[in-house]
């Protein structure tokens, strides 16, 4: 009997984005330098096939640094961490490799630089996601008013609403950071804001393609982590953009087919912490099924690459 036929497309770009990559590259790099174990805290990023990997290399990931001996590397995730946590890796000797993303470095730094201008700190993200901790963990307590909404911001009581800045988790949708934006300015017209926008590149990227995407077919798969802001947010872009035919999956073997039944036309991309060979896996799932064809829908080229850390390019001998 002859399979149906299908239509999948490919969004370009999607997958890992460049800090992504150069955070699994350092702790790649860090075991070739010190050889296992080398410990990271938290995931390095938030992709379970990842972790694995790595794990199976000889990376130990754990949630606080009194997990980790002295004696041993310990990475920070890509994420960030709060502005103790390395205080106190030094105050116990600890080699450190710093694996925090660029793009939430800068983040960082604005928060402390409009902090030594006297301003509080609005920050719109996720309670309890990493990269929102980490963060607001660059000031002191309660220097940093979290928002997650619209609604949020009438609930905010700064110290000063006439000394206010706000920065954003990188990670988040442009739509739904752009209301809560609008929303910050209206209650705080002097409120200051970023030179230039917290969304990463990647986030904005994978997004526009998500909505190029939207408009080919009929449903549309992302691959990601359920613990992955951005992954979780493409599905909403690819909802809100009318298909509603939007499921994120970690694997192949979680799609649900059904769903799918009926479909001809399926969209695919990755979260930024997806790697490829989860995306291959999923081509050859509808192939086992369907008589596919495969087409891309491209919207743009990246080439941002970011610098390793001096501490896992250089030998020790060096």
């Amino acid at each position: 009997m002859p399979k149906p036929s299908l239509d999948l497309y490919l969004a370009a770009p999607r997958g890992f984005c460049a800090g992504v990559d150069r955070a699994i590259r350092i702790v790649e790099m860090a075991l070739e330098k010190w050889g296992a174990p080398v410990y990271v805290r938290h995931e390095i990023v938030h992709n379970k096939y990842v972790v694995e990997t790595l794990r199976a290399k000889g990376a130990v990931f754990v949630e606080e640094l009194d997990e980790c001996p002295v004696d041993r590397p310990v990475i920070f995730s890509a994420h960030g961490v709060p502005k103790s946590v390395p205080e106190e890796a030094e105050r116990r000797g600890m080699t450190v490799v710093d694996a925090t993303c660029p793009l939430v470095t800068k983040v960082h730094l604005e928060a402390a630089r409009h902090s030594e201008e006297g301003l509080q700190m609005v920050m719109i993200g996720h309670k309890g996601h990493p990269e929102t901790v980490g963060t607001m963990g660059q000031l002191p307590e309660g220097e940093v008013l979290l928002v997650e909404s619209v609604e949020d911001v009438a609930k905010i009581e700064p110290r000063d609403p006439a000394k206010l800045a706000f920065i954003t988790q990188t990670t988040l949708s442009v739509d739904d950071t752009r209301g809560i934006v609008a929303a910050l300015e209206a209650r705080f017209p002097g409120i200051s804001g970023p030179s230039r926008e917290d969304i990463c590149y990647a986030t904005t990227n994978r997004q526009g393609a998500v909505k190029a995407l939207a408009e080919k077919v009929e449903a549309i798969l992302v691959l990601g982590s359920p613990t992955s802001s951005n992954s979780r947010r493409l599905v909403e872009v690819a909802r809100a953009a009318g298909c509603a035919r939007a499921q994120l999956v970690e694997r192949a073997d979680v799609i649900d087919f059904d769903a799918l039944a009926g479909v001809k036309s399926i969209g695919i991309t990755a979260g930024a912490s997806a790697p490829e060979v989860l995306v291959d896996e999923v081509i050859a799932a509808f192939r086992d099924r369907y008589d596919v064809t495969l087409g891309t829908v491209e919207t743009l080229k990246e080439r941002v690459e970011f610098k390793l850390p001096r501490i896992v390019r250089v030998t020790d001998d060096a």
